[in-house]
């Protein structure tokens, strides 16, 4: 029997499992992951398991966003809490840290001691710190999302706590003629400033980041800096959740 781990985000839908011992990733466009791996049923959405290319007989877990308000017929459901922090401890075998788990939408904080969740911080108010406000950034600025996380130094002050104000006073620093590096820089920066905000209070011994903002190097450089400490970064962070939903059924 196969066991798939299901993250269906705001932004990205993340299928992890295992096959011979070896972890397969899958991403998808939510909403084309709604429109065409799947069907409306009155027992809820109903994933089509050959388009997917999934056994049949595969056992679903999933996560995220999009599971509350899509049930998934004949799937377990966990929380985003509870998946990251099963992930986070699989992949990186720790079992004391603070993680942060950026997400598309929303941004959580959470502390685990013993491998226990014993304190969380979620924002979703704005989505100025999230995996969406670099999207919408970096499509200012004409460059891809990848391309952001090359800078890191000299970065213009962004101010705004408002991800559609932040657009706003983006597109006036660039008429000021501020080169595109020094802007980026600064988008990257107003994400850690975010976070310092929010991860205050916690400790900050070890620190995980999840998430696919996780994959941008100069916000882990930048949050390290800031913090004082080392940010660790599982392999294919953006697939956290998905691989603690699979840890969730094995430790079932």
């Amino acid at each position: 029997m196969s066991i798939v781990g299901l993250d269906i985000g705001s932004r990205f839908t993340k299928i992890a499992f295992f096959e011979k011992q070896k972890p397969v990733f899958r991403l998808y466009d939510s909403a084309k992951f709604y429109r065409e791996f799947g069907s409306i049923t009155d027992n809820g959405f109903l994933l089509d398991f050959k388009k997917l290319n999934l056994r049949e007989q595969s056992e679903i877990v999933a996560t995220g966003y999009g599971r509350e308000r899509a049930t998934l017929a004949g799937a377990t459901e966990i929380s985003e809490i509870q998946a990251h922090t099963l992930g986070a401890i699989y992949l990186l075998r720790l079992n004391n840290f603070t993680l942060i788990d950026f997400g598309g939408q929303d941004t959580k904080i959470i502390r685990v001691e013993s491998s226990e969740v014993v304190d969380f911080r979620t924002s979703d108010r704005c989505a100025a710190s999230t995996g969406r406000y670099l999207e919408n950034m970096a499509r200012i600025l004409g460059m891809k999302v990848e391309e952001l996380s090359n800078y890191r130094d000299n970065p213009v002050d962004i101010s705004s706590t408002c991800a559609v104000f932040a657009e706003t006073e983006l597109l006036e620093k660039m008429a000021m003629g501020i080169p595109r590096e020094r802007l980026a820089s600064g988008v990257n920066m107003s994400i850690v400033k975010r976070f310092l905000s929010l991860i205050k209070g916690f400790k900050n011994d070890v620190i995980v980041a999840s998430g696919g903002v996780a994959n941008n190097k100069a916000i882990i450089e930048l949050l390290g800096i800031e913090l004082q400490t080392e940010i660790k970064v599982p392999p294919n962070p953006q697939f956290t959740g998905a691989i603690g939903c699979i840890e969730f059924w094995d430790k079932g």
